[in-house]
């Protein structure tokens, strides 16, 4: 028996490797279709699916600042359908799916170019 809360963590791609490349400040993640992501961990820091970033409903979501220099401490599963990430700057509340590690991917060109967009209109920096 299936809700429509298990929706949410139903996916296509499944990872077949996640790699956290420290130094780098990466999360090198491989999907099951062959899909590779090369994630930036200011880049996943800026898009955290956390209440604190996205809010509760799309007009509510926040331009973060000044995290050209955050790091990844650490990657953590959560059950069999996602990772939470500890970044260096103490922010560790997003659950990153597989369905949404999958999205930032494949969406990381449009969504970066969005974040440096509303960075400038909001007189923002990626510098802290």
């Amino acid at each position: 028996m299936t809700d429509s809360s298990d929706d949410r963590h139903s996916t296509q791609h499944w990872p077949t490797e996640i790699k956290l490349k420290k130094a780098e400040k990466r999360l090198i993640v491989s999907f099951d279709d062959g899909a590779v992501f090369d994630l930036p961990a200011e880049y996943l820091r800026v898009e955290s699916p956390s209440a604190e970033v996205q809010g509760h409903a799309p007009s509510e979501k926040k331009t973060v600042p000044g995290r050209r220099h955050v790091g990844i401490i650490g990657v953590e599963t959560v059950g069999h359908y996602a990772i939470r990430i500890d970044f260096d700057d103490l922010h560790d509340t997003g659950i990153y799916t597989w369905r949404y590690l999958y999205q930032l991917g494949q969406e990381q060109e449009s969504r970066w170019a969005a974040y440096l967009d509303a960075l400038a209109r909001e007189g923002l920096s990626r510098d802290p």
